[in-house]
């Protein structure tokens, strides 16, 4: 007699074209019985000889389509059925689906073909999809995820596309967003006065021809608008920063395909599948030595975000162009990503001098992520369109529902019920009231869609940020706030199923501290529900207060005035000699003094401060410009080091780096170039920490040893404590959940969910 099997599946299995693979794969290994969607992904029973069912069983595990998700298989036996057929069942009655909407998705291959194949009746339709690829959480307005309850509802399918979406096997079916011009979305070109009325009547064509011209035009996209600009125009590319008030930070490149991309970069096998898959992050990657990008796109780096052309529109344009896309989000300074047509028009004017429109609504704005590869695989530096809202699978589900609130800095929260954590969008930096305003809206449309109504609010203890603000102000749930540092090595632990103890080394800019001081550069003994601090680095002065973080100078005078005991060299350094020595007095006197000038542990104060001294760079201009030039100018050629000291006397021990930074300073002086100087910075911070590490685990035992913060995106730091200490401990780096704040929302809820278990306010 045959057998039968109950199949249950968990994770981004509905919306991404799941049953119909299904239904081909039962019918061509022979199998009969059933498949539909339940409130909690999707159900399979299946019938066939025990050989044929675990043939089948290993395939849905491991042959999916590439847009689906699988968080989780379970298989159990049933009654044998005599069943001579496979079928597609109707969905249960959905009701409010934990999660049903998967993420926007890259054009796929068999679109593409149709899109420009003149035979085909979607032929250079930029508004092309199908149940592998096309718009899905930003269209989504409500549950459950079908037509009605997206902004596709007022398009009514003509004849053709109904029949395409009812019929079973064809690739769209159920595809919410199918369209085509007959009854799907337009796109239209808004131009002002003096650039002149449509050219050609193809827009995109039209759009092409003003990027040609060096204009910038607006596009709208999956999440929101890009600014684009040729990328190979450095008249263009300058322009666009002075709109934009941006001045050095780097633009990130949109290119049609692998091939175009092979051309400006220089890419390993994984940094192309990144590029290439499903999510098209931007890929921070090394870019080609005559790579024929303007020099302004990216100043003084040797790395250039690149990301593929990941929708119809994005792709005809280039297509068009016939050349590399400066591509951004479509804002200023301090405020979220343009949304909807009118709102770009009102806040681009001045900025674009044309704008790429279409009337398909955007119903949730979703920035580009960023990924790069580290240690040979990805990991996410930003988590957004393409990832939002996939979840992560926890290992132990949460005791209530709970709204993360994230940090001031990258904000991204984070909701999570019983064992799933879904992030929501990048919202950024949390200092304008706009920007408020998006993380508000962000949040409730998140909780609409997902039908997660959280019961608990955790937050970050530094009391003037925003986000901590907000989530104090809301009644009926609980509060519970959670320390920083704590926050990040938990986000790690949670991603990677570790319960803890485990030793956690947190490295970032900054985050409120216990001790009345700022901390950044964190040895913690750290469980879910509490954490001990064991180690940290001597603390620096910050004159100035925040004012230090973009006047570098002021951090970097504070670094060498604690190395040598007020007596520094600065007459013989270039840094100090360019300044206002007016200024310099005065800074001086702060650090005397001791007045406005708070005290920070953060490893990033210690790049900045290095890289302003030995680069002569006395100003940033956005957070992380000066750490990512001294990274970048290392030489690897470079095996020496800097000493280092170990102050086990205070509690917790201190790695004090002032024999580094005499030693740095005297080679500057005696005309050692400044990569060899960056070099031997990071292998002195590489063996430092790992000889902190060593140490710590002779008192704790050997733990798991675990890396987060915003430092750990620098690849060298993450890579060399990788090889100094993999041969004894077992590491873990942040992959899905990114390494700095934008991540920290995943330990906030783990933390908070473990101290209301507990019983404590706060960890």
């Amino acid at each position: 007699m045959k057998p039968g099997r109950r199949i249950e599946l968990r994770g981004t299995v509905q919306g991404v074209g799941f049953r119909p693979w299904v239904y081909r794969l039962a019918r061509a290994n022979g199998i009969g019985g059933r498949v539909r969607n339940h409130c909690s992904g999707v159900t399979i029973e299946a019938f066939a000889l025990e050989e044929a069912l675990d043939t089948f069983v290993e395939r849905l595990r491991d042959s999916a389509p590439e847009a689906a998700h699988i968080l989780e298989l379970r298989s159990s036996s049933i009654p044998f059925e005599s069943v001579d057929d496979f079928v597609i069942e109707p969905s249960e009655d959905l009701g409010q689906r934990a999660f049903s909407i998967p993420p926007d998705l890259a054009l796929c291959p068999d679109c593409e073909s149709e899109l420009l194949d003149p035979k085909d009746r979607r032929y250079r339709y930029p508004f092309i999809n199908c149940t592998s690829c096309g718009p899905r959480y930003t269209i989504a307005t409500d549950i459950p995820y079908d037509r009605a309850a997206t902004t596709m509802a007022d398009f009514v399918m003509c004849p053709s596309c109904q029949a395409e979406y009812d019929q079973v096997l064809d690739r769209r079916f159920h595809a919410q967003p199918n369209a085509c011009p007959s009854c799907g979305p337009t796109v239209e070109l808004l131009t002002l006065e003096e650039t002149g009325p449509s050219r050609t009547g193809d827009p995109i064509a039209d759009a092409a021809s003003r990027l040609t011209e060096g204009l910038i035009v607006a596009v709208k996209g999956l999440g929101g608008f890009h600014l684009a600009c040729d990328a190979t125009d450095s008249a263009a590319v300058t322009r666009l920063r002075e709109r934009k008030h941006r001045d050095e930070k780097p633009f990130a490149v949109m290119v049609r395909d692998l091939r175009a991309a092979r051309e400006l970069a220089r890419l390993s096998g994984e940094e192309e599948s990144l590029l290439s898959s499903a999510a098209r992050p931007i890929v921070l990657v090394r870019r080609q030595p005559e790579a024929g990008i303007a020099d302004v796109v990216a100043p003084n780096s040797e790395l250039i975000g690149l990301f593929l052309a990941y929708s119809p529109l994005h792709l005809l344009l280039l297509d068009e162009l016939k050349k590399p896309l400066v591509m951004t989000s479509a804002n200023l300074a301090s405020e979220p990503i343009c949304a909807s047509n009118d709102e770009a028009e009102a806040r681009l004017k001045g900025i674009a001098d044309a704008l790429l429109v279409h009337d398909r609504d955007i119903a949730s704005r979703c920035d580009d992520s960023v990924a790069r590869v580290i240690a040979g695989a990805p990991m996410v530096l930003r988590r957004s369109r393409g990832y939002v809202p996939r979840p992560i699978k926890l290992a132990r589900a949460v005791e209530q529902p709970i709204l993360s609130c994230g940090a001031q800095l990258k904000n991204s929260f984070c909701l999570v019920d019983g064992d799933l954590a879904y992030f929501g969008p990048h919202i950024g930096e949390l200092d304008s009231l706009q920007t408020l305003r998006f993380f508000e809206e962000a949040v409730e449309h998140m909780q609409k869609i997902l039908g997660i109504r959280p019961e608990l609010l955790a937050y970050d203890l530094h009391p003037a940020y925003l986000s901590s603000q907000y989530a104090l102000a809301q009644s009926g749930p609980s509060h519970i706030g959670v320390q920083h540092h704590h926050a990040h090595i938990v986000s790690v632990m949670a991603e990677h199923a570790l319960e803890g103890p485990v030793i956690g080394l947190a490295y970032d800019g900054t985050g409120h501290g216990l001790d009345g001081t700022s901390w950044g550069g964190e040895l913690l003994l750290a469980e879910h529900g509490h954490f001990t601090r064991l180690a940290t680095f001597r603390s620096l002065s910050l004159p100035g207060g925040n004012a230090a973080m973009r006047e570098v100078w002021r951090t970097a005078l504070s670094l060498v005035d604690d190395a040598f005991d007020g007596q520094a060299p600065l007459d013989s350094l270039p840094l100090f000699r360019g300044l206002d020595q007016s200024d310099v007095r005065v800074v001086q006197q702060m650090l005397e003094r001791g007045l406005n000038a708070p005290r920070a542990r953060g490893v990033g104060r210690y790049f900045d401060a290095m890289a302003a001294i030995a680069l002569n760079r006395p100003r940033a201009s956005y957070e992380g410009q000066l750490a990512v030039a001294w990274n970048r100018v290392a030489d690897p050629r470079e095996v020496g080091a800097y000493p280092f000291d170990l102050d086990r006397a205070v509690e917790p021990i201190e790695i004090d780096l002032r024999p580094l930074v005499r030693a740095a300073v005297q080679d500057l002086l005696t005309g050692l170039p400044p990569g060899r100087v960056s070099a031997r910075f990071h292998r002195t911070l590489v063996d430092a920490s790992a000889s902190l590490v060593r140490l710590i685990a002779e008192q704790v035992g050997k733990l798991p040893v675990v890396l987060s913060g915003g430092v750990f995106q620098n690849a060298w730091l993450a890579e060399g404590l990788l090889a100094a200490l993999s041969d004894s401990f077992e590491l873990f780096l942040p992959r899905e959940v990114p390494p700095g704040d934008g991540g920290l929302a995943l330990g906030q809820a783990i933390v908070a969910n473990q101290c209301a278990k507990e019983g404590q306010r706060c960890a």
